[in-house]
């Protein structure tokens, strides 16, 4: 499976847009999945912390191996700065690799090659990684982080509108595990938000930032723009939302699709495909514009839109525009 082609591949001022790949999995241990990446793609392998690796490719940047434990991480890194690692903290990391899944943070790489990185899932897959299925309570998934083509109001609010008329579609159309769907990590955006997205016929960026921290108070969202809001104004959203794991970056952080790295018919491919129609929309104004007066006209009161009948309607929409 090949990825598809952004239609805007360059920012405003005139660079290409990035695309960051996060990947979760267990069935490795840090070294063994440094090792990987480190034969599939070149670098300079290199260990931060007894909890995290670092891979360093001159071509395409750092990809930075973790162990997705906070506490452990916090602990790492401060046993790492007095430089005493201590005991406890390798017999703990030792036995955190048994329960722990490991994350591989991929560099923001131009969107032109965001095939590059299929050596590395083919290498972590020959190793045993094993994705989403493995874990009924971790939830292992894709994350992906697309760089904006601009930070203007009227593009993100483009965006918003997109993603929220398609989110129950895209439920569906990634398969998404029960054990994901029943965690807090991939909410969607309440209905009445996505209401009010539709119903504004012009927004500025304070309209941006007040409508989503009222609504989407957390990093939970399938869709999460903290990141990108953080980059824009990073007091602001902090003020709202005192999490530390709020990074700023100008990039929307998709967070939506599983990660089955042990199935040879898989592909990172799959998940970017599937935001790629987020993308093609929010760049129709008109066929936006029409599909929300749709999703509009089909509210009623009190029960707001039967999520079956629009995911139904949406389906066939989406046939009909040939996008595939």
């Amino acid at each position: 499976m090949s990825c598809k082609a952004l239609e805007i591949t360059k920012t405003q001022d005139n660079s290409l847009r990035r695309v960051g790949f996060e990947l979760e999995f267990s069935g490795l241990t840090l070294e063994q999945t440094t090792d990987a990446v480190q034969s599939a793609l070149g670098g300079e392998a290199q260990e931060t912390t007894v909890a995290e690796r670092r891979v360093r490719n001159e071509q395409l940047g750092d990809f930075n191996i973790e162990l997705d434990w906070d506490f452990l991480k916090r602990q790492a890194k401060k046993s790492a700065d007095e430089d005493d690692p201590g005991e406890w903290l390798k017999h703990l990391g030792e036995a955190a690799r048994l329960l722990v899944p490991i994350e591989v943070v991929c560099p923001p790489i131009p969107n032109d090659r965001i095939e590059s990185l299929a050596p590395m899932i083919e290498a972590l897959r020959k190793a045993g990684a094993v994705g989403t299925e493995d874990s009924l309570i971790a939830a292992y998934g894709l994350h992906i982080n697309t760089e904006a083509p601009s930070l203007a109001a009227e593009v993100l609010h483009r965006y918003l509108r997109a993603f929220g008329l398609l989110q129950w579609w895209l439920v569906d159309a990634h398969q998404i595990n029960i054990s994901r769907k029943i965690s807090p990590y991939i909410d969607l955006y309440p209905e009445d938000y996505l209401v009010r997205l539709l119903n504004q016929d012009e927004v500025d960026i304070d309209d941006i930032f007040d409508d989503y921290l009222t609504y989407n108070a957390s990093r939970n969202r399938a869709l999460d723009l903290l990141p990108l809001l953080a980059e824009l104004d990073e007091d602001r959203v902090r003020k709202a939302i005192d999490d530390p794991k709020i990074k700023a970056r100008p990039a929307f952080h998709y967070r939506l699709p599983d990660c089955h790295i042990e199935r040879s018919d898989w592909s990172y491919c799959e998940g970017w495909n599937t935001w790629w129609l987020v993308e093609k929309l929010a760049q129709d104004e008109k066929k936006l514009n029409q599909l929300g007066d749709a999703f509009l006209n089909r509210e009623l009161p009190i029960i707001g839109v039967n999520r079956n009948d629009w995911t139904e309607y949406l389906d066939q929409w989406l046939k009909d525009q040939e996008w595939g």
